[in-house]
């Protein structure tokens, strides 16, 4: 008997949920093997992936069922049927809603099978995917977010129990790994000196909203010339937000070294995170910087305060101005002291501890 770890994608865009997932199954019992089904692209770029991997190569186009496809995919089914009967599994790990409708109308004709869907951000459900999870025993089904704030609105939508499996890290591990100041600011490029950097993490998608930040970061910038702004990360707004750049004359104040697979050690190079996303399933990045003792300046958002609370410093979404005032005040104010502050609302230990109970639970 076995786990089976299924994830959408691999690359640097679905980096976070394989880390997610990487982190639930590392609570399962040392007895039970885990393997992961990687639905398109390749293991190798992705560098969390579980096990032995099995690559399907499948499209996007394939797995939704679009045009031409839709006539195939019981066929395609039927494989992932009989591949699940010979590996004797008996427990799924699901990456999310799409992984969730190829995966759980499996189940009618597999009762021994068990899945477990872990939602990492909101989405759109159509009456199909509620009917599916309705009509789907419970003791064959359980659903989890990664925040109780994802966890609410599903529940509330689907009318069915959610489970709150908020993400986190082990404290102890991850601040091991992490890269001195020196070290780090060198990894990046930067001086080693005393100058102030705001750094930012996340895939260039317009979701996560950079174009506000840069915007925000240009008008600070007459007020602090000595600023710098850094965003690692990768994605399709890159053309885009490097023309922002040029335009605003930033070339100099602002960098895009992209995707950096030693990003999470990388924290300690910045004086301060921003995060002006425009909405959340949680935001590991807020979690990696307190943790690395670097403070958080984020979006307002209802799942960064769960986290965060009091201790946060908040932004409106998109709000170029608000932006541009938390920018100045954050850079005026004392950086190691708002740094302990959320450190101590986030309570790492025991966010690690009750994801820790939460992941050996659903594993069972």
């Amino acid at each position: 008997m076995s786990i089976l770890n299924v994830m959408w994608a691999s690359g640097a865009a679905f980096a976070s949920t394989h880390k997610v997932h990487q982190q639930i199954l590392a609570h399962a019992s040392p007895s039970v093997p885990v393997n992961t089904w990687l639905l398109q692209g390749s293991a190798s770029q992705s560098g969390a992936t579980v096990g032995d991997v099995r690559e399907w190569g499948l499209s996007s186009a394939q797995l939704k069922g679009r045009s031409f496809w839709r006539f195939t995919k019981p066929w395609m089914q039927a494989g992932f049927k009989k591949a699940l009967k010979e590996s004797e599994v008996r427990l799924m790990l699901l990456d999310g809603l799409g992984v969730a409708r190829t995966m759980v109308p499996l189940l009618a004709s597999l009762p021994s099978l068990r899945a477990v869907v872990v939602f990492h951000g909101s989405t759109r459900l159509s009456p199909a995917d509620r009917a599916l999870f309705k009509k789907t025993p419970t003791s064959q089904l359980t659903l989890a977010a990664v925040s109780n704030t994802l966890a609410q609105a599903l529940s509330a939508d689907l009318q069915l129990p959610v489970v709150t499996l908020r993400s986190a890290f082990d404290p102890a591990a991850f601040q091991s790994a992490l890269l001195t100041r020196e070290q780090a600011r060198s990894r990046l490029g930067l001086p080693a000196d005393d100058s102030q950097v705001l750094g930012a993490v996340g895939r260039l998608v317009a979701g996560k909203g950079f174009a506000c930040l840069i915007n925000a970061f240009a008008e600070a910038l007459r007020e602090r010339p000595s600023l710098r702004l850094v965003i690692v990360g990768e994605g399709a707004e890159r053309s885009a937000l490097q023309a922002q750049i040029e335009a605003k004359g930033l070339r100099d104040s602002v960098s895009l070294p992209g995707h950096l697979n030693d990003a999470a050690q990388l924290y300690r190079a910045f004086d301060w995170i921003a995060i002006p996303s425009l909405s959340e399933g949680l935001g590991l990045i807020m979690q990696e910087a307190v943790l690395a003792g670097v403070p958080v300046l984020s979006s307002d958002l209802e799942v960064f305060r769960e986290q965060l609370g009091a201790a946060g410093w908040y932004a409106p979404v998109e709000d170029v101005s608000r932006w541009h005032a938390a920018i100045v005040r954050a850079f005026e104010a004392a950086p190691q002291t708002i740094a302990a502050q959320q450190y101590q609302v986030l309570a790492p230990e025991k966010a690690w501890q009750n994801f820790s109970q939460t992941a050996r639970s659903l594993l069972l």
